[in-house]
């Protein structure tokens, strides 16, 4: 079920729940925004990706549910369409779930599977999300018509058979609005939503429109030619002119763009070699030279990225031209790890002490699970590293790994070290079986199908 309900009053709590003939839902809650000419004093979201069920268990989804947030955004690879085999984990996997996901059926089952885990539940049930994809909604590294492994092979029929799949599954499972209802292998998912006047998040969809990668499956090259085409994209035309009008037009203090894959350049060669992953946006340098070039000619203010993708924390300032060291940083770039996939991880090793060596703008490295929570006014942009040091079992405890911090109108992170904020407890959802008085409770009814 999709609904859409009107006339709820703006920055405030709502209780919903759903029946479905006899059956009837846990309460949930949600927040509505602030009404677009306020003013808001603050705005604090958490932003997660990549949980792979095979890999661990959904700790990071436990502390989620007790910080005091508006908002949980997810950044893609909600679920993974490989085979299940909960070999990290001891967890007993039924065999109709281990086949790759192909068709409906197999998205369906992976959506299931990881809705069935009760700390993803509570999350859920207390926070409104905002979600975008990656790849492994539909499979591996896929661009556009193309499967990420199969790079000179022409496989658009199949390919968009399990898109259209995939995003029925993804659409029937996640908090999406009407406007995204897929068409076949078409859905729209880059759309905007605005914080009143301190913040408009641009949430983009960098796989639907990509041209192929300039390397098999996205591998390392030193081919700086063929991905700096200027025919090749990763947002597509049509979306790229739209995220350049979008921030030409917004008034928001802080521009945050909700985004898959790395932006910065992240070279993994500390020598002379520009060695890059072409899956990422060192794939496609036209679009991000394009896009950090007209947001810098166009005065936009406080430009933020958050990725996923990677399994790995960073902090990365974002400059006008990546080939020139001395080019103007015009913007600042957080990505967040994994909740479960690559399982327990490490703080760092030697691949994360490479690419600190061989990038001088990725100010911080860490290879832990976890998810990052943000918070942000109008002068300060705070960014807390939220870490756990084990996903292989359940119970881990949280912790800060460390804070960055982007001043107003100051583009570029800054190391703050600090404390973990008191946290305010949100409350598990048992504890939200009765609303306070006066708070509304949403009804959303259903007629059972056939």
């Amino acid at each position: 079920m999709h609904p859409e309900v009107s006339g709820l009053r703006s920055d405030r709590w709502y209780f919903y729940r759903f029946r479905a003939g006899s059956a009837i839902s846990p309460i949930g809650r949600t927040r509505t925004a602030p009404a677009l000419v306020a003013s808001p004093a603050r705005l604090r979201f958490v932003f997660a990706s990549c949980q792979a069920w095979n890999d661990g268990f959904y700790t990071a989804y436990e502390h989620i549910a007790a910080e005091a947030l508006d908002l949980v955004v997810h950044l893609g690879d909600y679920i993974y369409e490989d085979a299940v085999s909960g070999h990290r984990t001891g967890r007993v996997v039924e065999s109709h779930l281990r086949p790759e996901a192909r068709d409906l059926s197999g998205y369906r089952l992976r959506y299931a599977l990881s809705k069935a885990e009760a700390p993803l539940q509570r999350a859920h049930a207390l926070f409104p999300w905002l979600v975008t994809m990656d790849d492994h909604e539909v499979d591996d590294n896929w661009a556009g018509g193309t499967s990420g492994l199969d790079f000179d092979i022409d496989i658009i029929p199949p390919l968009f058979r399990r898109r259209t799949a995939a995003f029925q599954a993804m659409y029937e499972h996640q908090p999406l609005r009407i406007a995204q209802l897929p068409t076949g292998p078409a859905m729209r998912l880059h759309r905007r939503y605005r914080y009143g006047d301190l913040a408009e998040i641009t949430m983009l969809d960098t796989r639907e429109y990509r041209s192929k990668q300039a390397s098999l499956n996205g591998t390392l090259t030193t081919d700086r030619a063929r991905r700096s085409r200027t025919d090749r994209s990763i947002l597509g035309g049509a979306q790229r002119d739209w995220l350049i009008e979008g921030l030409r037009r917004s008034h928001a203090r802080w521009q945050i763009i909700g985004n898959q894959v790395v932006m910065a350049q992240t070279d993994h060669d500390p020598g002379p070699a520009t060695v890059v992953s072409t899956d990422a946006w060192d794939g496609y340098t036209a679009d991000r030279d394009t896009i950090l070039g007209e947001a810098t000619d166009h005065g936009t203010r406080n430009l933020v990225v958050i990725t996923g993708d990677r399994h790995e924390n960073y902090a990365a300032d974002l400059r006008r031209d990546h080939t020139d060291p001395e080019s103007p940083v015009v913007g600042s770039e957080f990505t967040g790890t994994s909740v479960t996939s690559g399982g327990d991880g490490v703080d760092t090793y030697g691949h994360g002490r490479r690419l600190l060596a061989a990038n001088p703008d990725l100010k911080f490295f860490n290879a832990q699970r976890g998810y990052v929570r943000v918070e942000v006014d109008s002068r300060l942009w705070r960014n807390d590293f939220r870490i756990v040091p084990y996903v292989q079992r359940p119970g881990a405890p949280v912790h800060t790994r460390a804070t960055y911090v982007v001043e107003d109108q100051v583009p570029g992170v800054v190391a703050a070290w600090s404390p973990d904020p008191p946290t305010e407890r949100s409350g598990p959802i048992d504890e939200l079986a009765e609303p306070e008085t006066g708070d509304p409770v949403i009804h959303v009814y259903a007629t059972p199908g056939p």
